[in-house]
């Protein structure tokens, strides 16, 4: 049974915060030979494009800090940042959200199966990452809006492929699950983002002294400097983002225990009933 123990990676009733955090770290290692490839790959095209961007803001490596008088390019380039990482998140919580939907029924969804089309609505998942994208984009350009866009969006690829709602809204299913009990849902998913930023700017940032400090290569000169610090940064992130996107997974998963009987419904479903309809939100 899924609630038979400490180590269950979802247990059928609601969490506390650190359960939470603990459950997001469990279905990542669960599931990283799909989730970290895919993360990698993604975090690996998002550099490039930041590139010129970073370019254009004079933001050097390895922190790519702010210079006084490049304000604009650099409040551009925050805003791009910020709709790369949410579009990717979301892309990585599809099959995220398919493996904790399979652990919350008790077993270990395969490679084969997050990675299979069927059921993974990849056409719809596209779409809404774009349009998170977009908003974050807009949001970040207006400063405090980037906050309140990522703490109401995070649930937007498990409505789509676990509650089966149509990709229209999914969005809004997101936030309304991020605004109950107290916008809890919605203040956990900053809190996590807040934790894995500072391991990001850590790692990114030692890893890269680190390596100048060894003197294999001279980072002091921006030939080696910039795909070094790019290099390690979609390393950081190849992690990081799918991390992020577990959290997503669990996040929703126990809001739906918490806030709608989720738990209840399932210790109470006729057997027989296939996945997608216990696991389907009421339309």
């Amino acid at each position: 049974m899924p609630d038979a123990g400490p180590t269950a990676v979802l247990p059928r009733r609601p969490l506390t915060v650190g359960e939470l955090l603990d459950s997001a770290v469990l279905l990542l290692r669960g599931h990283a030979r799909v989730l970290i490839p895919a993360a990698l790959v993604l975090a690996t095209a998002e550099q490039f494009l930041l590139h010129p961007l970073r370019v254009a803001a004079g933001a050097r490596p390895p922190g790519f800090a702010f210079h006084l008088g490049q304000l604009a390019p650099y409040w551009g380039l925050l805003a791009v940042g910020a709709a790369t990482e949410a579009a990717i998140v979301l892309l990585l919580g599809n099959p995220a959200a398919r493996a904790a939907g399979a652990a919350l029924l008790g077993r270990t969804a395969g490679p084969g199966e997050l990675v299979r089309p069927a059921g993974a609505r990849p056409g719809a998942t596209a779409l809404l990452a774009a349009g998170v994208g977009a908003v974050m984009l807009v949001a970040a350009l207006l400063g405090p809006g980037w906050v309140v866009a990522w703490a109401l969006l995070g649930s937007v690829a498990s409505a789509l492929v676990v509650d089966r709602v149509a990709a229209a809204r999914a969005p809004l299913r997101a936030a309304a699950l991020a605004l109950r009990a107290g916008c809890r849902a919605a203040a956990i998913r900053l809190l996590g983002y807040l934790a894995w930023w500072i391991v990001r700017v850590g790692l990114g940032v030692g890893v890269f002294y680190g390596l100048r400090a060894l003197g294999l290569v001279d980072l002091t000169d921006p030939a080696w400097a910039v795909p070094v610090s790019g290099a390690i940064w979609a390393g950081v992130n190849g992690v990081a983002y799918p991390a992020l996107a577990c959290l997503d997974a669990v996040l929703h998963l126990e809001g739906r225990m918490r806030t709608e009987g989720l738990d209840i419904r399932l210790s109470r479903a006729p057997a027989g009933l296939g996945e997608p309809a216990l696991l389907a939100a009421d339309r």
